[in-house]
């Protein structure tokens, strides 16, 4: 075998721009899926050691901050999906000096980002947790959790853009292999630290920064090793200008639209609280049933806008809608299945998360009015990601901000005035922010040439 075949077969990345579009994307979306599934478990496994071994006011401590950490996380994968549009347009027009350049503005950058975040977030934590209105009684657990994971950011940013890199040229398998690791790290340190050695909500968050560093490690091992345009080079650490203003023009919109919508959320819960502990907890049990069904939508388009990018970048533009098409018959498919599947076993799946007959009751009623509608996830996430590999990410973020947030929120103060004491305008929150969303980029994407910001000058 000559060098050259053996460098090749040796190489992990996938050219979308040939063969069966509905393989590329699946064959992509699978070990995203899975991913995805050990990172609700990895997000998950704190919560439950501490609210097992540790103390009741641990176990809200650890709870509470998720969504103040989820933010941080979501701006950099955000500015991490805005590198990988740029990597997979150049990659897919076959320009790798200019792939080399972009892997290298995105990875010095992530190390910037990360410091950045990491002083922030450290000098933010009393505001955060009095903006939160963090009890008393658990306000030192919680300021020790979020300092400490505040503290070692830079590991996951470095991860998150990192992996960012290897999907965009069509590598989801890795990224997959280290977030099993990462979390199986995350899930033996945890009860090594907090069982054996009694460190409390300190041990689950020393556990958590060892895992991340793991999977920074990894990935950085991965891209160092590699034998094609995304090899790592440390001598050519560089900010190249043009790249980090692509960059930033894609993954700013995207950082901000996660951001601003985790923050959103808060709102939404805001309304079901009012209804009490018995519909809190069916919610709640809806929640954990939805993080699981969205998975397979958020993974097909996530591959989809690796595909757009690739595609756009060889100026495949019709092979780029073709993606869409496909990507939103797959979706549509796993909406309806889901959806009847869940209508049938809805008080069995809420009974799974809590026992109690009013809660399994209501649970169900979430489950059952809610699910159906995901396929108005389907729509607006599937063209939000063909516009954001299209290099367009400021329409999606608009979209999303104007239904998912505002629309959302003017809905439930209208609704919940007109019907007080009512809970289905409050179940049907999400649905009317998905509709919104999807309406307004269906219309735009009907009307804008999805080539027109490509990134890739012939």
């Amino acid at each position: 075998m000559s060098e050259e075949k053996k460098l090749k077969k040796s190489r992990k990345d996938v050219d979308m721009t040939e063969g069966s579009i509905s393989r590329h994307i699946i064959n992509f979306a699978i070990p995203l899926i899975i991913g995805n599934l050990f990172q609700m478990l990895y997000n998950t496994v704190d919560t439950w050691v501490v609210g097992n071994f540790v103390s009741d006011e641990a176990f809200s401590a650890v709870g509470t901050v998720g969504p103040a950490l989820n933010m941080v996380i979501s701006f950099a994968i955000g500015l991490g999906a805005g590198g990988g549009v740029v990597i997979s347009q150049y990659y897919g027009a076959r320009q790798e000096d200019r792939v080399s350049d972009a892997v290298h503005t995105a990875m010095l950058s992530s190390v910037i980002l990360g410091a950045i975040l990491a002083v922030v977030g450290v000098i933010s934590v009393p505001g955060i947790l009095k903006l939160m209105k963090v009890p008393a009684n658990i306000y030192p657990d919680a300021k020790t959790y979020l300092t400490l994971l505040y503290a070692l950011m830079i590991p996951p940013v470095i991860y998150n853009i990192g992996a960012g890199v290897l999907r965009a040229v069509g590598d989801s398998t890795r990224p997959f292999h280290i977030m099993v690791v990462s979390t199986l790290t995350n899930i033996v340190l945890d009860l090594l630290f907090v069982i054996r050695f009694g460190w409390g909500v300190v041990g689950v968050a020393v556990a958590t920064s060892i895992a991340q560093v793991i999977s920074c490690i990894l990935v950085l091992r991965i891209m160092l090793k590699e034998t094609g345009p995304i090899r790592l080079v440390p001598s050519k650490l560089k900010i190249h200008t043009n790249m980090l203003r692509q960059i930033i023009n894609i993954g700013i919109p995207a950082a901000i639209q996660g951001c601003i919508t985790s923050f959103s959320n808060l709102f939404v819960q805001s309304y079901v609280n009012a209804f009490g502990s018995t519909v809190m907890g069916g919610w709640t049990a809806y929640q954990k049933v939805a993080q699981i069904i969205q998975l397979p939508i958020i993974s097909i388009t996530t591959a989809l806008s690796t595909f757009v990018g690739q595609n756009l970048g060889k100026n495949y533009v019709d092979r780029a809608k073709q993606g869409v098409h496909t990507s939103l018959i797959i979706n549509y498919s796993f909406c309806v299945v889901a959806g009847l599947g869940i209508y049938m076993i809805a008080p069995a799946l809420s009974a799974f998360f809590n026992s109690n007959p009013e809660i399994v009751k209501m649970g169900a009623y979430f489950l059952r009015h809610i699910i159906p509608m995901y396929f108005l996830i389907a729509t607006y996430q599937t063209l939000a990601a063909a516009l954001r590999g299209a290099g367009q990410s400021k329409l999606p973020m608009i979209a999303m901000l104007a239904g998912g947030v505002g629309f959302r929120q003017l809905y439930l103060f209208v609704l919940t005035h007109m019907f007080p004491g009512n809970i289905l305008p409050v179940t049907y929150a999400y649905p009317a922010g998905w509709a919104m969303a999807g309406l307004i980029l269906l219309i735009y994407y009907n009307k804008v040439d999805l080539g027109r910001s490509r990134l890739v000058k012939d």
